[in-house]
């Protein structure tokens, strides 16, 4: 890490350098996996972990929240402490950092929104790899390196082992740290990494509390083109809050995907520029959201100048994320997504409901630890989603499957319910994930849908089907 110092990356962080000034020789990191030189960089750290960033012979570590005698033990251990109110800083200048030293030259492509973050930034990966260039991403099925809240993201490209063409990295629209608003994250984080292209998905409200309108969502998504001085944006064309973001890039060239645009749907499958470019069945996943997901993909793959050809043929045989409308079993029909929000909610439900040829069964997983609002928007989404149709619903609070940090509070619980209550919704609810699996499988025939929401709450799921031998 040539010509960086503690005294530099603390004047970097907003924050303050408690101990001395030294040169860093190694790469920022998490505390588990910290080398020699590298620099720890946690959200909280208290004696017990200053103590283990200095036997691996860290250069020093940067938090928001030293614990306990954290300070005075830095100080007896000569370990120096970076003390910052915003660690999303720091992580958005290591992201930076690797990126100038590791990859330089890399293409770089972000990829930000509500919803589809994940499949759209993994498909665009694919297309890139298909085209036979060394691509990484920060993408997974668990959703855990993605956030850029901690510097996960500069330690693989820190680590990555060969020349990299391209990154495709996923930027969280909004985040935060226990209760506080990381106010301008899509901005920061989007800025660190300079990129070429931008593609957005689309706004919707999920994590209310963080923003609480859909204009706070926009508002949140659109600081991604802030200041953007890349190649292209490309958006979505039927959301027309991210439409009008077009006006926010008025030197950057604008690529619209969607209804009447070069990269559109129509009933016989993808098409570019009114050429049938990807049969309807050809493609791999054939729901709403993951049309719009291909459509950005796509366009992406299509600014960049790949061949047509390698695009079709990475998107046919794409293999989804986990947890992104997986098919676990087929007789009965069991579905499997990572539906969270509202819209994500609907969405899915559609499209399952769609796939049933015998009864549906929703089994859902309610929202622990994320706030009244969003649960009730959440149940809300379920009962408009149901009503219409012959159901059985199940609710679950996961309680033999997460943590405290995804605990179902009872009032949460309670406004769930609430909801569907006075929507004449009927339910039956089960403390534990797997009572209600169980009771699912019990219920529903050979030709019946069984279809699983939920995050954490409903992320087990398939492990204990495999466990009990029922996928």
């Amino acid at each position: 890490m040539k010509g960086l110092n503690t005294a530099y990356l603390a004047k970097k962080s907003e924050g303050k350098l408690i101990g001395e000034d030294r040169i860093i020789t190694g790469i920022f990191n998490i505390l588990k996996d910290a080398g020699e030189g590298d620099v720890v960089v946690r959200h909280w750290i208290d004696e017990t972990g200053l103590k283990m960033a200095s036997d691996k012979g860290a250069s020093c570590v940067v938090t928001q929240d030293a614990r306990g005698n954290a300070i005075e033990i830095a100080k007896k251990i000569d370990l120096p402490l970076i003390l910052t109110e915003r660690i999303e800083i720091t992580n958005a200048f290591a992201i930076g950092w690797a990126i100038k030293k590791f990859t330089p030259n890399t293409i770089r492509i972000v990829v930000t929104g509500t919803n589809g973050k994940s499949t759209t930034t993994h498909m665009i990966h694919t297309i890139l790899l298909e085209a036979g260039l060394t691509s990484h991403t920060n993408t997974d099925s668990e959703s855990e390196f993605n956030t850029l809240i901690d510097p996960m993201a500069a330690k693989q490209i820190a680590e990555f082992e060969g020349d990299l063409d391209a990154l495709v990295l996923e930027v969280s629209e909004v985040q935060g740290w226990d209760d506080r608003n990381m106010v301008d994250h899509a901005h920061l984080m989007t800025s660190a990494i300079n990129p070429q292209l931008v593609v957005l998905t689309n706004v919707a409200m999920d994590h209310v509390g963080l923003v609480n309108t859909i204009e706070d969502a926009s508002k949140e998504i659109s600081g991604s083109l802030r200041g953007f001085k890349g190649q292209a944006v490309i958006l979505n064309y039927d959301d027309p809050l991210i439409r009008e973001m077009e006006k926010l890039v008025p030197d950057a060239e604008v690529i619209f995907y969607g209804s009447g645009t070069n990269v559109e749907f129509r009933e016989g499958g993808i098409y570019h520029k009114k050429q049938l470019l990807i049969p309807l069945a050809n493609l791999p996943f054939k729901s709403p959201h993951f049309i719009q997901n291909t459509l950005a993909a796509v366009s992406t793959g299509i600014a960049l100048k790949i061949d047509s050809e390698i695009i079709k043929r990475a998107v046919e045989s794409y293999q989804a994320l986990k947890r992104r409308f997986t098919i676990l079993k087929q007789n009965p029909l069991i579905i499997d997504d990572f539906a969270h929000n509202p819209d994500g909610i609907k969405a899915t439900i559609k499209s399952a409901i769609e796939l049933t040829s015998g009864n549906f069964h929703l089994v859902c997983a309610i929202r622990g630890s994320r706030g009244n609002s969003l649960n009730q928007l959440n149940a809300q989404a379920v009962a408009d989603s149901v009503k219409e149709i012959d159901f059985n619903l199940i609710l679950t609070s996961s309680e033999d499957v997460v943590d405290n940090a995804n605990w179902v509070k009872p009032l949460e619980k309670k406004i769930f319910i609430e909801v569907l209550q006075k929507e004449g919704i009927n339910y039956t609810h089960y403390k534990t994930l797997a009572d209600a699996l169980k009771n699912a499988l019990m219920s529903a025939k050979n030709n019946d849908t069984i279809l699983l929401i939920g995050a954490q709450g409903m992320d087990p799921a398939s492990d204990i089907l495999r466990y009990t031998g029922d996928i």
